[in-house]
């Protein structure tokens, strides 16, 4: 009785393609490329060994191992097993790689590694000098799910790579959430990152039907070219199975082939139900060791001859029924909590008298091999139809009472206590008990605080579909008069549920609560949060009108003054008298006064929502208007968060050239206050702000687009979609003019473009698509994708529309590269034409989709490229470069007058701009002043200032512009007939063009490179 049949459980019977090919896929992954690899198959067939048969291979290259089992309960926590995944892989880094990875964390996520923190909690071992309490007591704005996916992509470009590669299984994805998917989907198709990642997702191809997410994603992943597995166990064939069985009665093949047979006809070669049937027929003694014969033995007739079902919950059922009382109630009971539950529970419930044995029922499930405990306490079914098997011990009938019985048990004892993640298990299962709970008010109340906490807790971890669950769950249980008597519950918990919906992009439903709220709180104060999140959902909507007149009513409540309208020059002198005030408070004393009157920080928020909202809706000096009176509401009454963005949204609005080293102070200052309230959740404005529209004039633009792109991942990551894809927009623009690789930064707005199709914002869409035109052209002007420009721009010959001098800035921009003289003359005219006045409300139109002041655009951003945009004396086309000033000249002497006008005031204007920042502008009026020179035959002065505007570019990494100077140096030589020089110049900018990726440049240079050799070529032959 005391023999046991040898199961190996280190050996995988029958699976040696599968395992070949799983194998294959991992080394691939070890090569640097993520993948996906997806098992089917029914419950048994050794899906999760196939899995655990690679952790050998993966911890001998040097990566990580983590895993998540799904179960039936896994919907009412969606994300929670996805996360709790990564949150055990911090765990395991931290035993091995930490130096290295922590400061890679760093320096990815920086002053946002607060956001990683609430996701990932663990990942405080790997930083423990970042950790502040300041940073753990930081909420900020709930990230939404979509912040959730593209933070835990950040962690994993971070923390995988080639020699690191990450193996993620997730088990039983038949029971995964649309969330998980998401998650999923998100980080296996990065395109731009280096995430190093094999995922292996393992389902019951039985219990999921042709629409499951499973095969969406699967759908998903190939569209985005992926690469997937896909691989389905059925069961062992007679001769693998023959050989399992041989091995547990260690016999040889041929004498136990006649059992296998049996076993394969009763079980359809599922390893899982062979091994419990022969356990089964040994407890009946139907299977015998025969200590004389030294063997096992059995009666094949009788064993043939066993009606069974084919179901193995058949069988462990039997079994079950046949255990102690303490141990059938330790199995119903973790079985109702899912597929493992932690010791601790286990405690809580022995205490009380209807569980009083289950401590010892436990040490007899995990003696009979049902449970298994690991090494954080945590305890496990041995398999998931063991847990099922367990579940069917409760009748049908019993079931949402025994949950419900077992949830009020462990709130008795845990009421009033912090019990961590355990109040998700105990509100899941008193809420089976809804029909009861109803029937008594005051256990009704108790039970809605109760799902209320766990509803906050779940926020607080970022999982806002479990939040949005456990909050309805709460609300549902109000009684009728729930307003009137249970006020301030009624109140939170409309507010959060409002909130959850919003980060579930249920913005209708969000809306419709807020609009509830309002109309039942009893004083305006309690008003106030609702109103404030009802603003920023009706701008995330796109009802800039709506949220506009909200926030306008709640000022208007609060006693400010909201005009009707505001005049040009009555804004112009709110600015210059907020500038003066500015000057004249701002200090050291100013700087320790706090804002801390409730009704002003309040008022002080409004005014920043209705500065946004009257962007879309109001005229441009209305914008000027609630800025200037928000930076003034500060200056007047202290500090306080949200002053550094009120601050570099003014600077936003000052217009004078005169005032930009003010604006930069102002704006630098904002930066510092923002490090002293260390808001990660405002990093994507006040970067935008920032790096977007001051810094350009003062700091390396290569600077500004890495700070911007910081603000696009720390906006996708704190749920702030909207302006993190504006700093993606600007970071490009401005990588375009500090010279970035063209090929790289196509790869970039294609990864942009990507993001689009699930950030849904047709704005930027719009505007990324007339970039990758631009950049397409730029490459190769055959390329150009043709995108609808009328689509983007509406109606160019509306003089209403303010948003067509960006199209006309970037066909200028084309025509010049592309050396089309005169179409770049045409369209920077058309740039030129607009008005003083549109230009006064399209500069923050432009700063806003464009980055750079409108005014100086053609100066600061593109002089160097569109170089005079009505004196095209720097013409490329048709090779003539500077020659066609001669034609130019006949044709046209006032034209030549203008356009000399033109370079004079653009040197001035570049002088300026050089003076605050050489590193940006010195080899652009270098280049201003060389071709000034050449016109005015000054040799030596023009040679001078082509080779410092070569060096100087060159100093500051302006790769393109090195080329244009050596270029344009090139012509000037070649002009004078000094075709030696003309063509080291020449080799010079085809090298600067090939390192910035322009083909239609090198072609251009060649074809003149070919022109001066041939022109050598007939000078020689003419000299013989």
């Amino acid at each position: 009785d005391n023999m046991q049949l040898l199961y190996r459980s280190d050996k995988l019977y029958g699976r040696d393609k599968e395992e070949t090919l799983i194998t294959d896929a991992f080394c691939r992954v070890s090569r640097g490329k993520s993948e996906a690899f997806f098992i089917g198959g029914f419950s048994g067939s050794g899906k999760s060994m196939l899995v655990d048969s690679l952790r050998d291979r993966v911890k001998c290259v040097g990566g990580y191992v983590t895993k998540h089992k799904f179960d039936a309960m896994s919907r009412e926590k969606p994300l929670s097993g996805v996360i709790s995944a990564f949150n055990q892989l911090c765990l395991m880094i931290k035993c091995r790689d930490r130096p290295v990875i922590a400061k890679k964390l760093r320096d990815e996520f920086g002053v946002d590694f607060s956001l990683l923190l609430r996701l990932l909690p663990n990942v405080s071992v790997l930083l423990p000098e970042l950790i502040s309490p300041a940073m753990r007591v930081e909420v900020g704005e709930a990230m939404n799910t979509l912040g959730v996916c593209f933070t835990l992509l950040r962690f994993v470009r971070v923390v995988s790579s080639p020699r690191h590669p990450i193996m993620l299984f997730l088990d039983d994805m038949q029971w995964a959430d649309s969330t998980d998917i998401d998650v999923i989907h998100t980080i296996l198709s990065d395109t731009m990152g280096s995430s190093c990642m094999f995922f292996v997702g393992t389902y019951r191809d039985n219990e999921v039907q042709v629409d499951h997410d499973i095969f969406d994603l699967i759908e998903r992943l190939e569209i985005s070219n992926v690469r997937t597995t896909k691989v389905n166990l059925a069961g062992l064939d007679q001769e693998d199975l023959n050989t399992m069985i041989s091995d547990a009665l260690c016999l040889y093949p041929r004498i136990c082939k006649s059992l296998s047979d049996i076993l394969f006809q009763k079980t359809k070669g599922n390893p899982f139900f062979v091994l419990e049937f022969m356990q089964s027929l040994k407890s009946r003694g139907l299977l015998q060791y025969n200590i004389h014969q030294k063997r096992w033995v059995w009666n094949e007739d009788i064993i043939r001859a066993e009606d069974i079902t084919d179901n193995v919950l058949h069988l462990l059922s039997s079994k079950m029924n046949g255990l102690s009382g303490d141990v059938q109630t330790l199995l119903k009971v973790m079985a109702c909590f899912g597929s493992s539950t932690n010791e601790s529970v286990i405690g809580y419930l022995n205490e009380s008298a209807e569980y009083a044995g289950v401590r010892n029922g436990l040490e007899g499930a995990l003696s009979d091999g049902f449970i298994v405990k690991d090494e954080e306490g945590s305890l496990q079914f041995v398999h998931d139809k063991v847990r099922e098997a367990a579940y069917n011990l409760i009748p049908d009938s019993d079931k949402k009472q025994f949950h419900y019985h077992l949830g009020k048990v462990l709130y008795s004892f845990c009421d009033g206590e912090d019990v961590g993640d355990t109040i998700f298990l105990i509100a899941s299962q008193i809420n089976h008990g809804k029909e009861w709970i109803l029937g008594d008010k005051d256990l009704s109340i108790a039970i809605a605080e109760l799902n209320m906490k766990a509803g906050e807790k779940a926020l607080d971890g970022c999982d806002h579909k479990t939040a949005y669950s456990y909050l309805g769950a709460a609300l549902s249980l109000l009684p009728n008069d729930h307003w009137r008597n249970h006020y301030d519950l009624s109140l939170r918990l409309n507010f959060l549920m409002a909130g959850a919906a919003k980060s579930c992009c249920q913005y209708d439903e969000a809306v419709q609560i807020l609009r509830g709220i309002s109309g039942r709180t009893r004083c305006f104060e309690d008003k106030l949060p609702s109103y404030l999140l009802l603003s920023q959902i009706l701008r995330t909507q796109g009802n800039g009108a709506d949220a506009y007149n909200t926030c306008s009513f709640v000022l208007l409540q609060l006693g400010e003054t909201i005009p009707e309208s505001v005049a040009p020059e009555a804004a112009k002198t709110l600015v210059e008298d907020t500038l003066k005030m500015y000057e004249e408070v701002y200090d050291d004393d100013w700087l320790e006064r706090k804002m801390e009157d409730k009704t002003l920080l309040t008022t002080l928020q409004f005014y920043s929502s209705i500065a946004y909202a009257s962007f879309y809706c109001k005229s441009y000096s209305m914008v000027v208007y609630f800025i200037c009176k928000s930076v003034q509401l500060s200056l007047r009454n202290g500090v306080c968060e949200h002053t550094p963005l009120s601050f570099l949204q003014f600077t936003g609005v000052v217009t004078k050239d005169d005032d930009a080293v003010l604006c930069y102070r102002i704006a630098k200052n904002a930066m510092s206050l923002q490090e002293r309230f260390g808001m990660a959740t405002q990093i994507p404005e006040l970067y935008f702000q920032f790096y977007g529209r001051v810094a350009w004039r003062f700091e390396p633009l290569q600077v500004c687009a890495d700070n911007l792109r910081r603000g696009f991942e720390t906006g996708l990551s704190s749920g702030n979609n909207e302006m993190g894809l504006q700093c993606a927009f600007h970071a490009i623009k401005t990588a375009i003019v500090s010279g970035a690789n063209l090929k790289s930064t196509l790869k970039e707005i294609d990864y942009y473009l990507h993001l689009l199709k699930t950030y849904k914002s047709a704005e930027v869409k719009n505007f990324m698509l007339n970039l990758r035109e631009t950049v397409s052209v730029l490459i190769d002007k055959e390329d150009a994708t043709g995108i609808q420009e009328k689509a983007v721009f509406g109606d160019l010959d509306d003089p209403s529309n303010k948003l067509r001098d960006v199209l006309f800035y970037h066909r200028a921009i084309r025509a010049y590269w592309s050396g089309y003289t005169e179409r770049c003359y045409y369209y920077s005219e058309k740039y030129m034409s607009i008005s003083w006045q549109e230009v006064r409300f399209m500069k923050v139109q432009m700063e806003f989709y464009h980055g750079k002041e409108a005014e100086d655009v053609i100066m600061v951003m593109v002089i160097h490229y569109i170089l005079l945009k009505a004196y095209p004396v720097f013409s490329l086309s048709n090779g003539t470069g500077l020659n066609s000033i001669k034609k130019l000249r006949v044709r046209n002497k006032k034209h030549v007058k203008k356009g000399t006008e033109v370079l004079r005031n653009s040197i001035s204007v570049m002088r300026n701009a050089a003076a605050h920042s050489d590193w940006n502008y010195a080899n652009k009026l270098c280049l201003l002043v060389a071709e000034q020179q050449s016109l005015s035959d000054d040799h030596r002065n023009a040679i001078k200032l082509y080779d410092a505007s070569i060096k100087s570019a060159r100093k500051s990494g302006f790769i393109h512009e090195q080329g244009l100077a050596c270029e344009k140096a090139g012509f000037y030589y070649k002009r004078y007939g000094n075709n030696d020089k003309a063509l080291e110049y020449f080799k010079q900018a085809r090298e600067c063009y090939e390192e910035w990726g322009s083909s239609m440049k090198v072609d251009f240079i060649q074809n003149e490179l070919n022109n001066v050799n041939v022109q050598m070529l007939l000078h020689n032959e003419l000299a013989r």
